[in-house]
């Protein structure tokens, strides 16, 4: 099917960012794609406007059931002019799972997509094209109707944004020093830890903000029941490298479903290493530190790619991971999946969707 969205051209277009000075997510491009969708009539009138604010009613709901989702991608140019996507078909598949969970209306796959491709076309001169930077593409829907009332929605908003962007850490593919979050529960099993819903983050900021001030970037956490087993880190999937075994906690419900993560998966097993989606313990994993296996970690999502772990904090004790540095199934894995990304690498596996 052919998806035509109108395009209202902003009159009052924005001066680019620096691309050597780009932050994450604090610039946004001059468009903006909105949906509606209304109970009887589903989803309509897709079009793309001029970049600005929204006008909610204050008893929308999800202002006050937090009824909505959000999820993330990009969008790269390549050193030939194209412009490409990223597997934008797992993130309408996951959108939708989401969707499920929260009672939110399923979304046309295919539309989704499209609906992407054509912001991103209308602002592709938005994409900057120094190494390390992107363009962010931040689809997501809120419960927009006014009722003060515990029930789903009747109506939605599907909108997409664009930013570019610069790396989500400030040191690129510098190490990062994790800490082992112990005392806060981020998921159980029959919550929403699989869904890419706000909720998810918010109740994850106490946390983070507490590893912060200890110096450091980001936390791990433990599971919601036993507080025993790694699930993920707060932005990203989690993976061990122990003893020539690469190891990663299984989809169980309670972490998100990372593209990237599944393109991890599938790169190592295609180059033959060992790779398990098992349960796993920190106290293995501390044991494994103390015995010389614990060879490399190291995070995957979509805002960084891969960002290395060099240092892992636990109870009091620092463990310091392949002498703080880059490991080398980390530094092949960013090589490989920025190189796919950017058209730097050829894309064996049919992951990228050119922007024509």
């Amino acid at each position: 099917m052919s998806y035509v969205f109108p395009v209202t051209k902003t009159t009052n277009p924005k001066a680019k960012p620096d691309p050597d000075t780009l932050r994450f997510g604090t610039e946004f491009t001059d468009h903006m794609f909105i949906m509606d969708y209304t109970e009887g009539k589903g989803w309509h009138d897709g079009r793309i406007v001029p970049y600005g604010p929204l006008t909610l009613d204050p008893a929308a709901v999800v202002f006050h059931y937090a009824q909505e989702m959000f999820e993330g991608l990009k969008a790269y140019k390549t050193a030939d002019g194209r412009v490409l996507l990223f597997r934008p078909d797992m993130n309408a598949k996951r959108t939708n799972r989401t969707n499920n969970r929260l009672c939110i209306p399923q979304v046309d796959e295919e539309m989704y997509v499209e609906a992407v491709k054509a912001l991103v076309k209308v602002d592709a001169d938005w994409i900057p094209q120094k190494e390390g930077t992107s363009l962010y593409i931040r689809p997501f829907i809120i419960a927009d109707e006014p009722f003060l009332g515990v029930r789903r929605s009747n109506t939605y908003k599907f909108i997409i944004i664009l930013s570019p962007v610069g790396p989500y850490y400030e040191g690129g593919l510098t190490p990062t020093k994790i800490y082992v979050e112990d005392k806060y529960v981020r998921a159980t099993p029959g919550g929403t830890g699989e869904a890419k819903c706000g909720g998810n983050y918010a109740a994850s900021l106490k946390a983070q903000e507490e590893a912060h001030e200890q110096g450091y970037e980001q936390i791990l956490w433990l599971d919601g029941v036993e507080r025993k087993y790694v699930e993920e880190i707060g932005t990203s999937n989690a993976f061990f490298k122990i003893n020539g075994e690469v190891i990663t906690a299984p989809l169980n419900g309670t972490i998100l479903p990372g593209i990237t993560r599944d393109s991890v998966i599938q790169i190592l097993k295609k180059k033959g290493m060992k790779i398990t989606e098992r349960r796993i313990s920190i106290d293995e994993i501390v044991e494994a530190y103390k015995k010389g296996q614990f060879e490399e970690m190291f995070a995957s999502g979509t805002a960084a790619v891969i960002s290395p772990v060099g240092e892992l904090r636990y109870k009091g004790d620092n463990m310091v991971i392949n002498g703080g540095g880059i490991g080398p199934v980390a530094q092949e894995l960013y090589d490989t999946i920025y190189g796919i990304q950017t058209g730097k690498v050829a894309d064996e596996m049919g992951w990228t969707v050119e922007v024509k």
